[in-house]
This record gives C-alpha cells, sequence and structure tokens, in this order.
C-alpha cells in the first residue's frame, strides 16, 4: 500500500492538506483509491443514436434570438432553436434568462441535458459556448465538501498518478489477469479516475469488482481457518445406521433439500472441526424435521442438544413437534424464564447429569446455572433474533459443540455467502408434496369492507385471522392506519359477531405478547391485529387469513414472511394486500408477491428492487461497504470471488507461492490494521 502522507505530492500544502483530510485522505492511497460517485457525459453522438428521457450532450448553431417567458415570482422560461445535424432541436432553459445574451444567432453552443425524443427537445441544464472538447467527453464526478474543488482535486488526482504510477504494486497474480481478462491495477486507476472510453471504464469497474471482492471473501476465508484450527475437537461419531432407521420411522418423506442440508449438517459433525453453519428454508419446508435429526444424531453419538428459540410460545411449540418426532426413546424438555422454584431447579439437575437428552428453551438456557453434562449440538431458531454474546454464550456451554442456526428469512445466496462468509450455508429452497400454496390478492382502499366480509366469513367457518399494520400510533408525517385505531375499529365491527379481536404490537412487555399469542393460539382470539411483531416463529395452523395494511410499506421478504404465518394447516389459507403504490417499485413489488410463493425467488427481486440493507437493517446489517461492487449485480464476480479465496486459502498459496506475496502482505496489512493477528 502507498500509505506515505499526502503532501508528498507536488503541489500539495498545508491548506490543501487540510482539506483533503476533511473528506478522508490523508494518504497518497486514500487519494488515488478515493473514486468518482458518478460520470457525466459529454460525448457527442448522432441525433439518431439518443435515448428517450437520457442525458445527453449536443452541439449545434444558435438559430434566430431565444424567447424568454416569465411566469410567477423569479420564474421564467428560455427557448432556444439549435441546428443540429439536418434538425431543428428545440432547446428549453428555466430560470436563466441571463443566457439570451449569450445564444445570439450564429453561435456554436454545446448543450447538456434531458432528451425528449418525440419533441426532438431538450431540457438544458448545462450549456457552454464553443464546440464540444473531444479529448475526455467522460467526466468524472467527486463527493468534495467546500472549499475543496472538484477540479484542485482532478488535477492532484493526476499528479499522483504521474508520480507514483511506477510504484503501483499489482495484487492481483498474473494467471488471474490472463484468465479473467482484467486490467493491471495501475491502468484501471487511470481508467477510473480519467477515462478514455466507456469501454475501458467498464474494464476498469470490472478489475476492481473483483479485487474487492476477492480481498474481501479472502479475509472472511482466513477468518474461517483460524476460527477452525484454534476450535478443540467435537467429532461426533454416530452410528449412521441408527441414524437412517430414525428417519425411516418419521411419518413424512424428507425432500430433496432437507437430505441434501441434512448430509452436509452430519458431515460436519463428524468432522473433527466445529460445525458452524446457517440453515436457511422457508416457512414450512422443514426445518424443524432437518434439526430433530441433527439432534438424534447427536444423542446416537452419547451427547446432549440443544434448541435455543426467541420466545417461550415458540419454545413450547418446538417441544410438542420433537416430543411427537421422538416418542418415548428420547428425552426432552423446556426450560424457560417462566419455570422457576423447585421445577426449574429439578430440569437443571437432570441436565447436569445428562439425564435430559435435549432442552429446548428461551434464553434461560445461557444463565450461568445451566450446565450441561455434554452438549454435543446446539441449535439456534430464528438466529437474526439473538445477539451475538447470547448466541456465544450458549456454544460456549459445551466443549465446542457443533452449532446450527436456522432462520425462515430466505436471504439471497449472494448475501447468505457475503454476511455469513464465516459461515457454511446450507439451503431448503423446496417445499414438501403437497402443501397448498396461500393465495395472494392485492386489492386498493376501495375494497377494504369487502375483505373485512371475507375474514368474517372465515371466522364463521371456524377459522382465525391476522391483520397487519405498520405503525402502533398516528404520525402526522405518515397518513396510514395505525394498530390501535385499527383494532378499536374492529372490535366495534365484529363484536355483534361474537368476534374476539386481539391487540400485539412491539411495546407491550414479553409477558403480554405471550399471553395474547397464546390467546390466539388457542382460538380465544379469532382476529389479531398487530404490527409486524408476529412475523416469525408462531405456529397457528388454524389461522388462515393474513390481511397487510400498506403494504407497499414492506420490503418483498417481509411480505413474505407475514404471509407464512398462515397456510399451515390444511385447510386453503389467503393473504390480501391493500396497498395503493405511487410508484413502479411499489407496483412491481405487489405484482410479483401476487405471481410467487417463493421466498427465495421473493427474496433475489427484492435485493434487485431494494437493495441489501432491507434484509438486516441499514446499520446492523452487517454487509461490508464496498467502493466498486454492488453485491446485488455482481453475485457471479461474488461467487468467483469466493471460489478463488477458498481456493487460495485451503491451497495455502499465500504463504506458498512467490506469485502471491503482493496479496498476502497486503491482507496481512488490513489485518493487522484491525488488530487481527494469526499464529
Amino acid at each position: 500500500m502507498m500509505n506515505w502522507p499526502i503532501e508528498t505530492i507536488g503541489g500539495v500544502g498545508n491548506r490543501l492538506k487540510e482539506q483533503l483530510e476533511a473528506i478522508g485522505i490523508s494518504t497518497v492511497n486514500d487519494l488515488l483509491f478515493y473514486f468518482p460517485n458518478r460520470y457525466e457525459n459529454y460525448e457527442i453522438k448522432p441525433l439518431s443514436e439518443l435515448i428517450h428521457d437520457d442525458k445527453v450532450t449536443i452541439e449545434g448553431e444558435v438559430l434566430g434570438e431565444p424567447t424568454v417567458t416569465y411566469y410567477g415570482r423569479k420564474k421564467s422560461r428560455l427557448i432556444v432553436r439549435l441546428q443540429v445535424e439536418h434538425a431543428v432541436v428545440k432547446g428549453v432553459m428555466f430560470n436563466r434568462p441571463f443566457a439570451k445574451k449569450q445564444l445570439v444567432p450564429g453561435a456554436i453552443v454545446t448543450c447538456t441535458g434531458k432528451w425528449d425524443q418525440h419533441r426532438l427537445q431538450i431540457t438544458i441544464e448545462q450549456y457552454k459556448k464553443g464546440k464540444a472538447k473531444t479529448d475526455q467527453p467522460i467526466q468524472p464526478v467527486y463527493y468534495v465538501k467546500q472549499p475543496l474543488k472538484s477540479i484542485q482535486l482532478k488535477k492532484i488526482i493526476k499528479k499522483a498518478l504521474e508520480q507514483y504510477e511506477e510504484q503501483i504494486v499489482e495484487l492481483l497474480p498474473s494467471a488471474y489477469l490472463t484468465s479473467y481478462k482484467l486490467l493491471t491495477r495501475a491502468k484501471a486507476l487511470k481508467e477510473i479516475h480519467f477515462p478514455t472510453s466507456f469501454q475501458a471504464l467498464k474494464q476498469a469497474k470490472r478489475r476492481f469488482i473483483y479485487e474487492e471482492l476477492l480481498l474481501f471473501q479472502l479475509k472472511m476465508q482466513l477468518l474461517r481457518k483460524r476460527n477452525r484450527e484454534r476450535t478443540q475437537g467435537n467429532s461426533q461419531l454416530f452410528d449412521f445406521s441408527l441414524v437412517n432407521r430414525f428417519i425411516d420411522r418419521l411419518p413424512f418423506q424428507l425432500t430433496k433439500a432437507q437430505n441434501r442440508s441434512l448430509q452436509e449438517i452430519l458431515q460436519d459433525m463428524r468432522s473433527p472441526y466445529r460445525m458452524n453453519r446457517l440453515l436457511q428454508g422457508d416457512v414450512g419446508s422443514g426445518k424443524t424435521a432437518v434439526a430433530a435429526i441433527s439432534l438424534y444424531a447427536s444423542i446416537v453419538a452419547g451427547k446432549q442438544g440443544a434448541m435455543m428459540v426467541p420466545t417461550e410460545i415458540l419454545a413450547e411449540q418446538h417441544m410438542s413437534s420433537l416430543q411427537a418426532l421422538f416418542g418415548e426413546n428420547v428425552s426432552v424438555a423446556l426450560l424457560t424464564g417462566s419455570i422457576k422454584g423447585k421445577k426449574r431447579k429439578e430440569i437443571l439437575s437432570l441436565i447436569e447429569q445428562q439425564a435430559i437428552d435435549i432442552i429446548v428453551g428461551t434464553h434461560a438456557l445461557i444463565q450461568e446455572d445451566v450446565h450441561f453434562a455434554n452438549l454435543g449440538t446446539v441449535i439456534v431458531d430464528e438466529q437474526h433474533r439473538f445477539g451475538v454474546n447470547q448466541r456465544k454464550a450458549l456454544r460456549d456451554k459445551g466443549i465446542d459443540p457443533d452449532v446450527l442456526f436456522m432462520t425462515a428469512t430466505p436471504i439471497p445466496r449472494t448475501l447468505a455467502i457475503t454476511s455469513f462468509g464465516d459461515m457454511d450455508v446450507s439451503q431448503i429452497d423446496e417445499m414438501p408434496v403437497g402443501r397448498k400454496p396461500v393465495e395472494t390478492y392485492w386489492v386498493k382502499d376501495n375494497m377494504l369492507t369487502r375483505v373485512l366480509q371475507f375474514i368474517q366469513k372465515e371466522v364463521k367457518q371456524g377459522y382465525q385471522a391476522y391483520v397487519i399494520c405498520p405503525l402502533i400510533e398516528e404520525s402526522d408525517k405518515l397518513d396510514i392506519q395505525n394498530a390501535v385505531d385499527l383494532y378499536q375499529q374492529l372490535q366495534e365491527m365484529y363484536n355483534s359477531q361474537q368476534i374476539e379481536v386481539g391487540l400485539l404490537h412491539g411495546r407491550l412487555h414479553n409477558d403480554e405478547k405471550e399471553a395474547v399469542m397464546q390467546q390466539f393460539a388457542s382460538n380465544q382470539v379469532q382476529v389479531l391485529v398487530s404490527t409486524t411483531v408476529v412475523e416469525v416463529g408462531v405456529n397457528v395452523p388454524n389461522a388462515t387469513v393474513m390481511v397487510i395494511y400498506d403494504a407497499e410499506r414492506f420490503g418483498l421478504s417481509q411480505l413474505h414472511q407475514l404471509r407464512g404465518r398462515v397456510g399451515r394447516g390444511e385447510a386453503q389459507s389467503y393473504c390480501v394486500l391493500i396497498a395503493d403504490p405511487k410508484g413502479d417499485v411499489g407496483k412491481e413489488r405487489m405484482k410479483i408477491m401476487t405471481e410467487t410463493t417463493n421466498g427465495f425467488e421473493l427474496a433475489e427481486q427484492d435485493l434487485q428492487l431494494r437493495g441489501p440493507g432491507d434484509f438486516f437493517g441499514k446499520k446492523q446489517s452487517g454487509l461490508p461497504e464496498f467502493k466498486v461492487a454492488d453485491i446485488a449485480q455482481d453475485y457471479r464476480a461474488l461467487e468467483t470471488a469466493r471460489n478463488d479465496a477458498q481456493s487460495i486459502v485451503y491451497n495455502h498459496l499465500l504463504t506458498n507461492d512467490s506469485e502471491y506475496q503482493a496479496l498476502n502482505n497486503y491482507v496481512k496489512q488490513t489485518f493487522e490494521e484491525a488488530g487481527v493477528t494469526f499464529d
């Protein structure tokens, strides 16, 4: 890395140094990798090649005197006619009447702005007298803070490239440059700052996309390798024939995706390294069955298993499911915060004596007084609901137990291998045979009465319904229905029908939430008005209707999670999206929701439409900030970079091959800067 101070570049004095430091540039390296945030295109193209609504640059001769029309206070519109090739183009400019004096008949001018193909018209954003410059039609635009000017920054970057070009170290081995047809680092830096053509700029970006993704994946793979090597062995040598016999006795047949994920998990459990795997599966795809078989394998190996879930009601549901699958052959116990006193002490004693094989619980499992005799496998359901420290506390209760994280949030593969790069990822991406897909409809507000009548009809047939609102209470800024108001309205509407309405939102205490969910699960409440706190985990097979107000305010993945609360029983279920989106993206989301029930397809679409922040929250996304790469668009490069990084790390190329020395030095330095050391 070129970590020389910025003042070593000719022309950078104290004042300019301070201005550069204000935007995060203190070294030559910082400067050269301070990439433009966009590019202006001043390339002159023939009129026949201009695209409607694009930003374009044209060159023409002023025909006649421009006209200026005034309307409103300090508002004006200037119209100028330009001879461009064999056509007359109308130029329109707003609130710049002074330009009339410069745009004299016969003058040659270059104009940049939005092109209207139908009217042969350009809305002028910028203009200059004279012909267009042809030496650099693509102009980079940088983010700068006053008093620093973009033109100053460009000059300094140009000087730095001239001064240090020979010292720019190539990180990638020559085989990669040849194989992927990549520009050298020095050439790519020149083209990204001073593009000679759009094709060259594209190649420069391509080079840095791959480099960024490879460097990130190298760090992830090295961390993963280090974590594996530092863990003691937890090889669970279970008898495969006993596990297979258990699978054969199950009342259903595993899908191909379940089998594939299960084999990956069992292979991890038998290996001498600690399992650190994420199991993704859509709602109803059969993750619990895979988890149960994994826990059974631990018991066959003579160890204990633990399953941690975010809520007591979910713990009870998992407990019931596991007991039904295992029968009397396996002892399963429940440990939650509400189990106290003598009963709690008794359970803790049985866990410590290994008289209990599987313990299911909430965060109560990670309290200090819980001691496992021989913990082999830990399963954390809805892993994103637990903090890192909570997950670590449970993991540390055994002698390096194998850990399987489960989530019903379909995360696109590109995000999974980026944000969970230090984990292995398994996907259950098919549904069991015979499961009825939830019928999904998109309606406008004017259909609301019919929707509420439909809920009433389903409830009269013995079923239940969820009604979801985006907000808890009224907001002056957002004109949207809130949960409290809607709850009161529905209470009034359904009261005479003997239909009980419940309310659930994030400001209730956990005990209150649990109580409301218990009432809904036991059908004491038929219609549950809720914010999105109901999104994860709860299993109410009797619920057949999911109505989502202001559905355009949710991402596809969140809508799909909410839809997954219904369709868990044998009856046909329905999801009704009440939405009136104004933009094309919102309309497209509603359309996609009605057309597919595949969570992974929806997640990929959501990634394209909304970007990665939506999956993990903008601040806690855990996703790296890339300068050039976009993981939604560059998923192929991400896959390639990950495969290459795995090969480099596990074949020890960084230390054993001189071609990789520069890459090794770079990675070591970034780790040292982050305070990470390797043995």
